[in-house]
């Protein structure tokens, strides 16, 4: 299958890498010229269990991309995504499925502006990965994902597409309730991201803090409000014990999440809008109070004033 992935960070690389090795024809873009210059250039380098490989993966920036694929798999950030889509509607086929594995909430919305529903489907992954610097990816842990179609009619077009992602080795599976999902890596995300990145510590030195058992019950109580306003029901307690269990090192509890991989190792600009940030803005909309993470999002963006010059 022709894939291209858009988006080629860290998730992004690894994603590609792993259907390159099962025998798709892959192509990663990005926008970050230098990342794409030396995949180019070198190859991928491959950081997996301590060993190095370097993988030969074409590479190209948004602009340059003309050959029309099966499936698009977007990883770009949350408030790149329609920037992205503008620039690459040149390969949005007619019949190129979309598959966003972004982090955060709202985006369905964003890309129908662009992609016909039919083709569009929503994703999440557990998943992890790193970058080491431009062109070099490193992968830690295992992970699975999640895939539904938007469109009830594209039922067996998804599944294929999760077979496709399996036999690469990605432990994809069909969902019937994707939009759930979503919303439980949210609070994930709403929990660890932004804690560690405030605080400057991996998920196992925030889980071993005296405050982490409550500060992320109050962060996904609040996640949990909003998200009833779509229908979706999240546990608190359930939702708290899952997050709990990947400070564990064989789990995540080593990893650096992308927020703090963002903003302090690479002085970018956070997701954070698009995670707490979504839960503080709905909740004014559905008059539901959030100060949690009405704070947790002022602090980060202070944080991005403070660090981004």
């Amino acid at each position: 299958m022709k894939i291209a992935i858009v988006g080629a960070g860290a998730m992004g690389s690894r994603y590609g890498y792993m259907l390159h090795k099962a025998g798709n024809k892959v192509t990663l873009i990005d926008a970050w010229k230098q990342h794409v210059d030396i995949i180019n250039k070198e190859g991928l380098t491959v950081e997996e269990n301590g060993a190095l490989s370097k993988v030969k993966i074409p590479a190209m920036l948004p602009e340059d991309a003309k050959e029309v694929p099966d499936l698009i798999i977007l990883f770009t950030k949350s408030m790149g995504l329609e920037p992205m889509l503008k620039s690459i509607k040149n390969i949005l086929g007619k019949n190129t499925r979309v598959l966003c594995l972004l982090n955060g909430l709202g985006h369905n919305e964003t890309i129908a502006k662009y992609v016909d529903r039919k083709n569009i489907l929503m994703g999440v992954t557990l998943w992890t990965a790193g970058l080491a610097g431009p062109g070099h990816v490193v992968l830690t842990g295992d992970g699975s994902l999640e895939v539904q179609n938007n469109d009830p009619s594209m039922k067996v077009e998804a599944k294929e597409i999760c077979s496709i992602l399996s036999q690469a080795g990605l432990n994809a599976h069909y969902s019937e309730d994707v939009l759930f999902s979503i919303w439980r890596k949210a609070c994930v995300n709403g929990t660890l991201n932004s804690s560690c990145t405030i605080l400057d510590c991996n998920i196992k030195e925030f889980g071993e803090l005296k405050e982490a058992p409550q500060l992320i019950r109050n962060i996904i109580k609040e996640f949990a409000e909003v998200a009833a306003k779509y229908g979706v029901k999240l546990n608190v307690e359930e939702v708290a014990e899952g997050i709990e269990k990947i400070y564990d090192p064989s789990q995540a509890g080593a990893h650096y999440p992308s927020m703090h991989q963002d903003l302090i190792q690479n002085h970018r600009l956070t997701e954070i809008d698009y995670i707490n940030g979504y839960v503080s803005r709905k909740g004014k909309e559905f008059n539901i109070n959030t100060p949690y993470n009405d704070l947790i999002t002022d602090i980060v963006h202070a944080k991005e004033q403070l660090i981004i010059k």
